[in-house]
This record gives structure tokens, C-alpha cells and sequence, in this order.
């Protein structure tokens, strides 16, 4: 007898006949190259983006610190997001 969970998955595939496709090695290590990309990307944002909400703090300026962090975590956002986008093109690649 199966579980709800190998159900669920059988007719997530049904529904979905792309999502049983094996990646091959090339596009494996596209995907491995974007991850590292993009990490690096959030990285370097999230760096500059804190020495900026540290430089506000210290200056009092709480308002505007506010407005730095919701740039952090909108530049995050936009990274991940942009990082989805392109490995879904590898994906779908012939």
C-alpha cells in the first residue's frame, strides 16, 4: 500500500512530465556554477548594504537604517529570484 506522499508524487508527475527529466552532467555543473554566482552576488550586496546600515546606526539616522534594511532584504529577494530564473532556463534547455 502507498503512502499519501508516493500518491501525491505520482500524480505530481502526471500532471508535470517534465519534472522526471535527469540533468546531465553539463547542466549540473551549470546549476552548481550559478548557485556560486549568485552567492557571491548576495554576498557582495549584503556586505556593502550592512557597512551602510552600520554607518546609519552610528550616525543615529534609525529611519533611514530602516529603509537599508528593507534594501537588503529586497536586493536579496531580486538575487534569489534572478538565480531561479537562470537555472530554470538551464533546466528547460534542450
Amino acid at each position: 500500500m502507498k503512502s499519501s506522499y508516493e500518491l501525491a508524487m505520482e500524480r505530481l508527475a502526471k500532471s508535470d512530465p517534465s519534472s522526471g527529466r535527469t540533468l546531465t552532467p553539463e547542466k549540473k555543473a551549470r546549476l552548481a556554477e550559478i548557485d556560486t554566482v549568485f552567492k557571491g552576488k548576495i554576498a557582495e550586496r549584503e556586505i556593502f548594504l550592512k557597512k551602510q546600515l552600520e554607518d546609519t546606526l552610528a550616525d543615529g539616522k534609525y529611519e533611514e537604517a530602516e529603509k537599508v534594511r528593507a534594501q537588503i532584504a529586497a536586493e536579496r529577494a531580486r538575487l534569489e529570484e534572478e538565480r531561479e530564473d537562470e537555472k530554470e532556463r538551464v533546466r528547460r534547455e534542450k
